[in-house]
């Protein structure tokens, strides 16, 4: 499809009918892998995502010992318990992962040897200082708020933590020192964000508990290794979800998608707007829910989004603007200024290119207001390297009048390196 920052045409399909099955969870990919280098035994991974990030967490085990084969979308991981890891004989690099870098964080700040962490050049600009000093509190000596971050191994001790935010990143990142620490670590939540970590440590056998909001989690010994099959990643299915919404006269039907609670405001929103959408097949495998869902073309209206609903639809905020900009009458986004930390500042990027095609959107301090219903023109988009941004100006130019470019679509990659193919293959 292009290489990198040369413009490439973005081909308009008309109509979408079709079958797809997006690829696995990003954050269980990443999970799997992690808990099970640390866990007693062997873990099969099926369904696991080839993407550009969770290749980086392999990269980052292997560098610490861990015995890690791949073939196709199946992984296995040689866990050598608790205390198996070893120190890398170099900085361990984790390329444009932020998930890898703060989780890595909370794994090794309790480890008996120190390590180095650094990313390319967006990881080095992302902020570190909202996992880095909460695990402090816990004893952790971990120098500088940006990559590259020096971690010197410490004896940690259980805190009670309230999260200012709604992150799955940071309360991941503390669960994990927890699983390290002396006595108890408790968690306050001011919403519910995902809790992959937590399904997938209780099932290891950690000594994690969840009650509403708060999380206890005590020092744990042993990890027994489990079979992982990933379900389809819902926030690499939401752009086909709004695609098959706005476009007129399409069908799409999207595979054994992830329907984790704590993941699927993205279908809450387009209900409310008024799309047209089936949940069928649903099934539970290894504690995580997973359906099947049919998107069919509907006439969709403005909504309010805000909350304790964002933590929910965080990273598909995107692409939920691109269904703003199709629906008749305003949509509010607010209480969202986590996307500013994102791979860019995603609240910025998206109405600057909005803005590109004539759209009515406006910025605000933590989110945007989009008044939609109106006639947009082709424009040349800039994707800031970011791989949401990318598929979702995708989405958004195949109703725009005229020609559409993009200045990087690469960086798919990184989720859904097959995107273009999925997406160009619904067309008829």
């Amino acid at each position: 499809m292009g290489t990198i920052n040369t413009k490439t045409k973005i081909n308009k399909i008309g109509r979408a009918k079709g079958c797809i099955a997006v690829p696995g969870d990003k954050s269980i990919s990443h999970r799997a892998v992690m808990l099970g280098a640390i866990a007693d035994g062997t873990t099969h991974i099926s369904g696991f995502l080839n993407g550009a990030d969770c290749t980086a967490t392999i990269n980052c085990f292997r560098d610490m010992g861990i015995e890690i084969e791949c073939s196709g979308d199946s992984v296995t991981v040689h866990g050598k318990g608790m205390h198996g890891l070893k120190a890398p004989d170099k900085m361990l690099y984790t390329a444009n992962s932020g998930t890898t870098t703060r989780l890595l964080c909370g794994l090794l700040c309790g480890q008996p040897f120190d390590v180095s962490i650094t990313g390319d050049a967006s990881i080095c600009r992302r902020p570190m200082g909202r996992v880095t000093k909460p695990l402090s509190q816990m004893g952790a000596d971990i120098e500088n708020e940006y990559c590259p971050l020096h971690i010197h191994g410490s004896a940690l001790h259980g805190i009670e933590y309230d999260m200012p935010v709604a992150s799955a990143q940071v309360k991941t990142a503390l669960i994990l020192a927890g699983l390290y620490a002396d006595g108890e670590t408790l968690i306050h939540e001011k919403e519910k964000s995902r809790d992959h970590t937590e399904l997938m440590l209780s099932a290891m056998g950690a000594d994690i508990h969840t009650d509403g909001l708060d999380i206890r989690v005590k020092k744990t010994e042993r990890l027994n290794a489990q079979n992982v099959k990933v379900p389809g990643d819902i926030s690499s299915a939401a752009f086909f979800m709004v695609l098959g919404s706005i476009l007129p006269d399409s069908e799409i039907t999207i595979l054994n998608t992830g329907m984790n609670p704590t993941r699927t405001g993205i279908i809450d929103v387009l209900l409310a707007m008024g799309a047209d959408i089936e949940i069928t097949n649903e099934r539970v495998s290894a504690g995580e829910k997973t359906a099947d869902m049919i998107v069919r073309s509907s006439s969709l209206k403005g909504t309010e989004i805000g909350g304790d609903i964002i933590p929910r639809l965080i990273d598909e905020l995107p692409v939920i603007a691109v269904a703003a900009v199709f629906a008749e009458g305003t949509t509010v986004i607010r209480d969202a200024a986590e996307l500013k930390v994102k791979e860019t500042n995603r609240i910025r990027a998206v109405v600057d290119e909005f803005k590109k095609c004539g759209i009515d959107i406006e910025e605000t301090d933590d989110g945007m207001i989009i008044h939609g219903g109106k006639s947009i023109h082709g424009a040349d988009f800039a994707a800031y390297g970011d791989h949401r941004m990318a598929m979702s100006l995708t989405i958004l130019a195949q109703l725009a009048e005229g020609d559409s470019t993009l200045d990087d679509v690469g960086c798919v990659d990184v989720s859904y390196p097959t995107f273009f193919d999925d997406f160009y293959g619904l067309k008829y």
